[in-house]
């Protein structure tokens, strides 16, 4: 950063500087939970020359909050995988059902925003395409913040809805499914060719919440990679040229994700696994009725607290996560 022509790639020093950050906020924590530790100890060895009430409940609070700051630092440290400190793009598409599942996209969506926010992240709808009568048919968010992708990589997958439909006169229960994907974004740190003449690009106009100030000018932009019949659009910015290389890093995003995915199935196959993939492959089900119940299938982590899940707690979850990807 002190190099002389560190600033003539504005774009490039950003990525330097944000990743310095992320460094510095790692060091800073360790440094910080170090510091603690030894007073900790040095509090417990006055509790054992000399017994003090005060002193030890003083102890168990500041035990309490420094197991749960180390918890928080342990996981951060789990986010080792190349692309884990980079941005994410988020894509939820419910899956058969109409309204009953677009209203699960929406709950879903609901869930992802208020986690984000909870960790200090920003968050922008790249597109949204609106249920017929409720909820979402399609809707895709920009998560922005340091480890964005190695968080929520965790919830990739299908997850499944139980309860008794608001929709269904008769008060039956309802199973309903909704596919997440996650990919990393990407600027400039890798080089993916994507030529011309494979893309076929449609505009359009935009659609969703937002009243007057939705455009009136086709500046929507779909682009569909003909060789992998990839399709990514975007719809967040007024101008077209921003939307089109908006859709690009997308685009780029996802051929990526789906080469790291042939790779592991490559690999699958060679160590014998088989791993269906179909909506009857659901990563976590969230059962409303006849009891209250969120279960990860992949870890047996499972809490009855759903009202805290649906509001963005989700951190436990992506923590057994984590953990269970540990290789000793």
């Amino acid at each position: 950063m002190l190099e002389p022509n560190f600033w003539n790639d504005q774009q490039g020093a950003q990525v330097i500087i944000n990743e310095n950050n992320g460094i510095k906020a790692v060091v800073n924590e360790f440094n910080d939970l170090n510091s603690t530790q030894e007073n900790l100890e040095m509090m417990l060895e006055l509790l054992r020359e000399e017994p003090d009430e005060e002193l030890q409940e003083d102890l168990g609070n500041e035990l309490t909050e420094f197991q749960a700051k180390m918890a928080d630092f342990e996981l951060q440290m789990l986010l080792s995988e190349p692309y884990d400190k980079n941005n994410a793009i988020l894509e939820l598409h419910p899956g058969a059902g109409g309204t009953e599942s677009q209203d699960w996209g929406s709950i879903l969506l609901r869930m992802y925003t208020r986690w984000a926010e909870k960790r200090g992240f920003k968050v922008t709808t790249i597109d949204y395409l609106p249920g017929d009568e409720a909820g979402i048919k399609s809707v895709t968010l920009q998560i922005t913040g340091h480890n964005a992708y190695g968080y929520l990589k965790a919830e990739k997958g299908v997850h499944r809805l139980v309860r008794i439909s608001p929709f269904d006169s008769s008060g039956r229960r309802h199973t309903s499914f909704v596919s997440c994907d996650i990919m990393p974004e990407f600027n400039d740190e890798i080089e993916i060719d994507v030529r011309t003449e494979d893309l076929k690009v449609d505009t359009y106009r935009a659609t969703g919440a937002g009243g007057q100030h939705i455009n009136t000018t086709d500046s929507a932009v779909r682009i569909t990679h003909l060789p992998s019949g990839v399709v990514v659009q975007c719809q967040s910015e007024r101008s077209q040229i921003k939307n089109r290389d908006a859709a690009m890093k997308m685009l780029k995003s996802k051929l990526y994700q789906l080469e790291i995915e042939k790779q592991q199935a490559q690999l699958d196959e060679i160590r014998g696994e088989q791993k269906e993939i179909g909506w009857g492959s659901q990563i976590r089900s969230y059962v409303f009725h006849p009891y209250s119940m969120v279960k990860d299938h992949r870890t047996n982590h499972e809490t009855g607290n759903i009202g805290a899940v649906m509001d963005g707690d989700l951190d436990p979850f992506i923590t057994a996560y984590l953990r269970s990807k540990i290789s000793y």
